[in-house]
């Protein structure tokens, strides 16, 4: 009977033992949870964490519209297929390239619909891999679709107002007052449209990456359809354009978010979809980080213009192309304004899938998120063509340890990170080609034939 008893307390000591530490770590995971929502609060200008919090992708009254161009189904629909479509790539400078190319070259869900490359390539590129990162330019082909800055990601775009790394599409907000700019016969004449950031780029990027509604579209009676549906209101003879297809791409893709991404579900209720760690580093990215200073709001953006000394893309370890030194593009927002209190100043990007495709800044120079962490922390400016008057003055050093630096990453890595982007492409397109690309390399890529 003693044997029984000592068993039984040794036992049920075991038990104590073993419960012990749950116990403790279910209070420092409230503890932690506590003081991040009090840390998200303190950040929203109302005091409320739903600042943080992107709306479901079908909730078209809650997502940021131009309203000249309203968000139905039916244009996020045909949207969505003219996004992807490679018979749109028809006014290529290669016969033999014509038709392999769409938005998604370098926008496509695989890299967080951003380009799989450092330099996306629309005409011009030969493969695909796995998530465009096999993407090269075609041997002798002088005239390929490139642009000399790092292609930004079509996702979350509905939070901001002007586009690109310069701001320089869109009519409203801050390009008011700057229609000197708007150059005739450039694309960025596109402003005088009247519409928002998301509608012009969208607009003038058809005609500046070489795709167009023809008559091999205008002959599927699917895509007929799909504008009938889509603008009921635009008569016929002007139904079906380049312009039409353009606000049809800008509302789907301001319906494509990462609102599925860990930190998205934590804001919705669901405490456990982060880890202690990527807690501890949001509570960091809102605090000692300062990162929420530039980056906040659903897609922890803004509109503001930063020059915090990045090189550009010609300063890539890689060979690049048409890229040079007195580019205008390496001036950021200045390049667009002309004035010279904006040079080396670009737009503070979004934050989330990061990993999918790992090249950092306006030129690409940097490959690991961790390491532009460290250059944050640091800020020792790295391009010496950017003059130190022009340095952002909130760009200094933060004295954060490695550990700290570790949980950030954490937070940006994982707790942004949107695991089914996927749910935003089509399984196949009206006109049955493949897609985001359709040359020979990427069908052989892509098992798509």
């Amino acid at each position: 009977m003693k044997t029984k008893n000592i068993f039984i307390a040794f036992a049920l000591l075991l038990m104590m033992l073993s419960c012990a530490p749950e116990k403790e770590d279910q209070t420092a995971l409230n503890k932690i949870d506590h003081e991040l929502l009090e840390i998200l609060k303190s950040q929203s200008p109302n005091s409320d964490i739903s600042f943080f919090a992107l709306p479901g992708s079908q909730e078209f009254s809650k997502i940021p519209q131009d309203p000249k161009n309203p968000i139905t189904k039916e244009k996020v629909v045909l949207g969505g297929f003219l996004f992807h479509e490679t018979a749109l790539g028809v006014e290529g400078k290669d016969p033999s390239l014509k038709g392999t190319f769409s938005c998604a070259s370098c926008h496509h869900a695989g890299a967080g619909f951003q380009a799989g490359t450092f330099q996306g390539i629309g005409e011009g590129g030969l493969g695909f891999g796995v998530r465009g990162e096999m993407r090269k330019s075609k041997t002798g082909f002088n005239e390929p679709d490139v642009q000399p800055l790092r292609s930004p990601t079509a996702m979350n775009g509905a939070y901001q107002k002007n586009q690109l790394w310069n701001g320089q599409f869109g009519a409203t907000h801050l390009n008011n007052g700057t229609e000197k700019n708007w150059g005739k016969g450039t694309p960025i004449e596109t402003n005088f449209l009247g519409f928002e950031g998301l509608e012009t780029q969208a607009i003038a990027g058809m005609g500046v990456h070489r795709l167009n509604i023809n008559k091999q579209i205008l002959e599927m009676k699917a895509y007929i359809q799909l504008f009938d549906l889509a603008f009921p209101n635009v008569p016929i003879a002007e139904r079906y354009n380049r312009t039409t297809a353009g606000l049809a791409i800008a509302a789907y893709e301001r319906t494509v978010m990462s609102n599925e991404a860990p930190f998205q579900l934590y804001l919705k209720g669901d405490l456990n979809a982060m880890s202690n760690i990527e807690k501890e580093g949001a509570k960091l990215f809102f605090t000692k980080a300062e990162c929420g200073t530039c980056h906040t709001g659903p897609a922890l953006n803004s509109m503001q213009f930063n020059a915090i000394g990045l090189k550009d893309m010609l300063d890539c370890p890689e060979p690049t192309l048409n890229t040079k030194e007195n580019d205008p593009a390496n001036l950021g927002r200045g390049g667009f304004t002309k004035n010279s209190a904006d040079n080396y100043k670009f737009k503070v990007p979004q934050l989330y899938n990061l990993k999918d495709s790992p090249f950092y800044g306006h030129g690409s120079t940097f490959r690991k998120l961790r390491d532009i962490l460290v250059y944050k922390n640091n800020a020792v400016a790295e391009n010496k063509r950017v003059p130190t008057s022009q340095l952002d003055p909130n760009f200094r050093p933060l004295g954060l340890t490695n550990e700290e630096i570790n949980a950030i990453e954490a937070f940006i890595s994982t707790a942004l990170y949107d695991r089914n982007l996927k749910r935003f492409v089509p399984q196949s397109l009206p006109s049955g080609q493949c897609f985001p690309n359709a040359d020979i390399q990427s069908k052989i890529d892509m098992n798509c034939f």
